[in-house]
């Protein structure tokens, strides 16, 4: 269960750099709702990273929720915001995945 909650964790981190995004992007209102969005995924995201470190190696949980959303993050910009999806970002976002799917592997 809280291998489950890391990656809702960092589903929501990248739920907060989206807002991000699209604050910029905006103009008005419209920024102070991306902004309450943002804070709103901030919360949930540290709240749940909270949680899954009291059962959890600290370094791996951290690692592994920066790493989604790393993962998420440029996936997002690419998709989203268009930005190059070039060779080597495609690579190294792999070589990320494949990190973080290590790091579950190996703990307990």
């Amino acid at each position: 269960m809280n291998w489950i909650l890391l990656i809702i964790a960092g589903l929501f981190e990248v739920a907060f750099a989206a807002c991000l995004g699209k604050a910029k992007e905006s103009t008005g209102i419209e920024t102070t709702y991306w902004y309450i969005g943002f804070l709103i995924c901030l919360g949930i995201s540290m709240f749940l990273l909270v949680k899954v470190t009291q059962q959890l190696p600290i370094g791996t949980a951290y690692a592994v929720w920066t790493g989604i959303g790393a993962v998420g993050t440029v996936l997002i910009g690419i998709l989203i915001f268009k930005e190059p999806a070039t060779f080597w970002r495609l690579f190294f976002i792999m070589t990320l995945i494949a990190s973080i799917i290590g790091l579950k592997v190996v703990s307990n």
